[in-house]
């Protein structure tokens, strides 16, 4: 075995060095594109909906096993980590023994984890399985786009990804609405037991329908050094991130962890050019579209994920609605992802990804602005037009920069880049959260203090103002039992018009991230043959 794996340089035209180790029967089931499109959505939506439907359960989770708060933040931190550390790794694992083997062997172990936490009487052990959620969810979805990479040809690849990305953000947006019913008419646990039967369907149908593709050049040997170094860098960062706001971003805490990844990613790139068969070959990244698409993930989920974390506690504690009324005033954003899914990948594949990607992020920078510029009393339809408008700018932005990533790597690299692309928007929305979280509190802590004494309420201690700053960063009105009914209503107003300031600051704070995406957005092509080695080299 040589220290390099050679991609052939075969012409635009020419056949891809990918041999199925089947092939399916004219006419059959096996193998065929649009049936391994739809079987691979029953899964993938499985993963997108419990990232978000949990959140709801956790209240109810909290009082009937009698956790403490850190311990529900887990419910969330573990599930995320395990993720976020997994997903590359998963790929590589996906690129060596079969994208069908892995997404089934993910499918199982999502379902069997999640009926264990309907059934688990004990924080530990809810926490334990959502760790065990992450790392089956982390097979899962590279899995998921390898399969797709590998079934169908490039010129309906778009349209494929574009359905894909339809039904991971409706499970996403859903998953509120969904999660409010549940708990309200049945309980929490059935938030977990409803992964059972869609995992089952999953399984059989990927039992009959999936068709295991495999590359000529797939890896033979695992790089055990790289993937601990590579486990552990995206741990120090992951996990600085979710702590920081704890922390605090100035804390010599924060800055250590992020330091220590830092030093661990460059171990890990220097390791990478010495080793045989690395984990992430680095002249994968030659590729500028590529690396590109990488970067733009990054940026729309950081704007994406980061602006709609303050727009729950917009709609629930500064307009007072219930969890499953918010769900339902972000139903155009979930509309608009529905639709615009699938018509991206159409365009994108008339046009390649360069146009619409730099509109769909035009449009969600557009978007964040007029979100920035949300009131107290804004009514649903100026808000339904922002959420309308940040959902038809995100379709073509989840699908061109997916297509852009497993499109521009080797057949053979299909896998770890389905990683890469659900690290980027892991980590991209974990950065968003810290980041415009910092923002938001930055801003509460300034203009607390003279907005309470300009509504001449009665002055507060150090440690008074810090805890109502708190409540206020989510849109919580800090008031004491007992509080006189028009003094509480003053404090209402200053508790909403400081978080309002806060949050059009972290919304405009977005867009700029979203204007700078358009400039990236640029550089990117379609992905055509890469295993051609157009932009690859040997690798």
């Amino acid at each position: 075995m040589t220290s390099q794996t050679t991609i052939d340089k075969t012409g635009p035209g020419d056949e891809a060095p990918s041999t199925p180790s089947d092939q399916p029967p004219a006419g059959g089931l096996r193998g065929h594109p649009w049936f391994t499109l739809i079987t691979v959505a029953v899964g993938v939506m499985m993963v997108a909906l419990d990232g978000t439907i949990v959140a709801i359960a956790n209240p109810a989770i909290q009082q009937d096993l009698k956790a403490s708060f850190a311990d529900v933040q887990w419910i969330t931190n573990g599930y995320f980590l395990a993720l976020a550390v997994s997903l590359i790794t998963a790929g590589k694992l996906g690129d060596r023994f079969g994208h069908r083997q892995t997404f089934l062997i993910g499918v199982v172990g999502f379902a069997a984890a999640s009926g264990a936490i309907g059934l688990s009487d004990s924080i530990a052990f809810v926490v334990t399985f959502r760790v065990l959620q992450g790392l089956f969810g982390a097979l899962l979805m590279p899995a998921a786009l390898g399969l797709l990479r590998a079934t169908f040809p490039a010129e309906k690849l778009n349209m494929a990804i574009g359905i894909w990305g339809m039904v991971i953000g409706a499970s996403t947006a859903g998953g509120p609405i969904l999660g409010g019913v549940l708990v309200e008419h049945v309980n929490w646990q059935s938030v977990f037991f409803i992964n059972v039967p869609v995992g089952i369907l999953a399984v059989v149908l990927g039992a009959v329908i999936l068709l295991d593709h495999r590359a000529e050049n797939a890896p033979r040997s695992f790089d055990l050094l790289g993937i601990a170094l590579l486990s552990a860098a995206m741990f120090c960062l992951v996990w600085a991130l979710i702590k920081a706001p704890e922390w605090g971003w100035g804390a010599g805490t924060t800055w250590t962890f992020l330091a220590v990844s830092v030093a661990l990613f460059a171990l890990f790139a220097f390791w990478e050019t010495k080793v045989t068969e690395p984990l992430i070959p680095l002249a994968l990244f030659r590729s500028v579209p590529l690396s590109a698409g990488v970067v733009l993930m990054v940026l729309m989920a950081i704007a994406f994920m980061g602006g709609l974390f303050f727009v729950t506690f917009y709609l629930q504690n500064v307009h007072g609605m219930s969890p499953i009324d918010a769900g339902l005033h972000l139903l155009p954003l979930t509309g608009m992802m529905i639709v615009g899914s699938p018509l991206a990948g159409a365009m994108i594949t008339k046009l390649g990804p360069r146009v619409p990607l730099a509109g769909g992020m035009a449009a969600t920078a557009i978007a964040m602005y007029g979100m920035s510029t949300l009131e107290t009393d804004t009514g649903s339809a100026v808000m339904s037009l922002w959420f309308a408008l940040l959902g038809l700018g995100l379709a073509p932005v989840m699908v061109g920069a997916t297509e852009v990533i497993v499109g521009n790597a080797p057949m053979e690299l299909s896998g770890v880049a389905g990683g890469l692309q659900q690290a980027a928007m892991q980590i991209g929305g974990s950065l968003g959260t810290a980041v415009l979280g910092a923002v938001m509190a930055s801003k509460v802590d300034s203009d607390l203090a003279g907005n309470w004494k300009d509504a001449g309420l009665p002055q507060l201690t150090q440690p008074q103002l810090d805890q109502a700053s708190e409540a206020v960063q989510v849109g919580m009105p800090p008031v004491a039992p007992g509080t006189p009914d028009a003094v509480a209503a003053k404090i209402a107003d200053v508790a909403h018009d400081t978080f309002i300031s806060g949050m059009s600051l972290a919304s405009l704070v977005a867009a700029g991230v979203a204007a700078f995406a358009v400039l990236v957005a640029l550089l990117t092509k379609r992905g055509a043959n890469a295993e051609a080695g157009a932009g690859v080299g040997h690798i």
